[in-house]
């Protein structure tokens, strides 16, 4: 069993995910790798200490970069803002070290692009964390849509909405600074929905995109006064593919009583199929079976199903911090193997190039090219 020292930078939010599949994973899944949950990193000592005891990781770090030179260290996860990805990762390729990144990748195409070029120039593996693309019932969606059983896909429609900037009294958060997130509901969460979009559908080739910020100035975490919001509350986006089909993206983070709300529906030539991450174990299907057919549910949590076997019996339904575990799990099987997984830079890139896209079309009030 070949062993491999992984560090975290970060253990907020996403930290804590990445964390519970680092400890997770060889207790379901027959990996070639022994990942060894060696040092988390943040900007406070105290928080760091708390975070490893808490996490399972051996040690804590307020050092980002002697971490990542560091022999003993094989795997950098990066949890943290987006404005510190594209120099941690850079910084751990040209150390040899396996990059494996949130989501979005940067928080600019040209910082996505060094990062690329980084990794593809060390020659080291890498991976971006976009983890609905391992909930079970999505992959049994693209299963059945590279299998043809929906036909040429015509239609594309995602919405990711959330409610927890709505009072015009929260505070500005650094999702909310432009310098630190890089975006605002459009790389927070419509990513997500473009994510699925390129892996479910294909290449996107036109966008016609707006922004909206609804409440342009906020307290500050701090309480010492007011902080001005520079990033989108909603965002939305008619689309184009390649392959000729048609879509609509939509994020938001001002719609009461949406929590989480991450669904698509895709229409194809011969059926249809929609997934709801609120549902995240049923596949909705629609495939053309004479006057009485209509939409059927799949309970995706039977061992035929992707990932399920390694779980519960069917019927014991799976849960958002799965899909990490899942995410984690290909990553060390592609280390195993010596090969990049997916998503990857590369689709780190084409993403953002989307999203560029489309706050481009917002600016213009024109359809712009990818």
């Amino acid at each position: 069993m070949t062993k491999l020292n992984v560090a975290m930078i970060g253990y907020q939010f996403m930290g804590r995910a990445h964390s519970n599949a680092w400890r997770q994973v060889r207790a379901f899944f027959d990996s070639p790798i022994h990942p060894v949950m060696k040092v988390v990193c943040g900007r406070s000592a105290e928080g760091a200490a708390r975070a490893a005891e808490r996490l399972g990781w051996e040690e804590s770090s307020t050092a980002w970069r002697e971490v990542v030179e560091r022999d003993d260290i094989d795997v950098i996860d990066i949890c943290t803002p987006g404005d510190l990805h594209a120099e941690i990762a850079i910084a751990a390729a040209e150390a040899g070290k396996v990059v494996f990144c949130e989501k979005p990748l940067a928080n600019t195409v040209a910082q996505a692009e060094s990062m690329l070029e980084a990794v593809r120039r060390a020659g080291v593996i890498h991976m971006l964390c976009h983890n609905y693309r391992r909930a079970p019932a999505l992959a049994l969606a693209k299963r059945m849509i590279d299998a043809g059983e929906i036909g040429e896909i015509r239609h594309f429609r995602g919405v990711y909405l959330q409610d927890w900037i709505v009072d015009p009294e929260s505070p500005r958060v650094w999702r909310l600074e432009r310098a630190r997130s890089g975006s605002g509901a459009l790389g927070d969460i419509a990513s997500h929905s473009l994510d699925l979009a390129r892996h479910l559908v294909g290449e996107i080739s036109e966008v016609s995109g707006l922004l909206e910020t609804f409440v342009e100035e906020r307290p500050l975490e701090d309480g010492q006064g007011r902080g001005i919001v520079d990033v989108d509350d909603a965002a939305m986006a008619i689309i184009r593919f390649e392959g000729g089909a048609i879509g609509t993206i939509e994020g938001s983070r001002f719609c009461p009583g949406r929590k989480n709300h991450n669904r698509f529906e895709i229409n194809g030539a011969l059926g249809s199929l929609a997934w709801d991450l609120e549902r995240m174990n049923e596949l909705e299907v629609y495939v053309e079976a004479g006057p009485e057919s209509g939409f059927r549910t799949i309970l995706a949590t039977d061992e035929a199903h992707p990932y399920v076997e390694a779980w519960w019996p069917p019927g014991h339904i799976l849960g958002y911090e799965h899909t990490f575990t899942h995410t984690v799990y290909d990553l060390l099987r592609a280390i195993g193997a010596g090969v990049v997984p997916e998503p990857n830079f590369e689709d780190g890139v084409r993403n953002q190039r989307v999203l560029d896209a489309i706050e481009r079309s917002s600016a213009t009030r024109r359809w712009e090219k990818v």
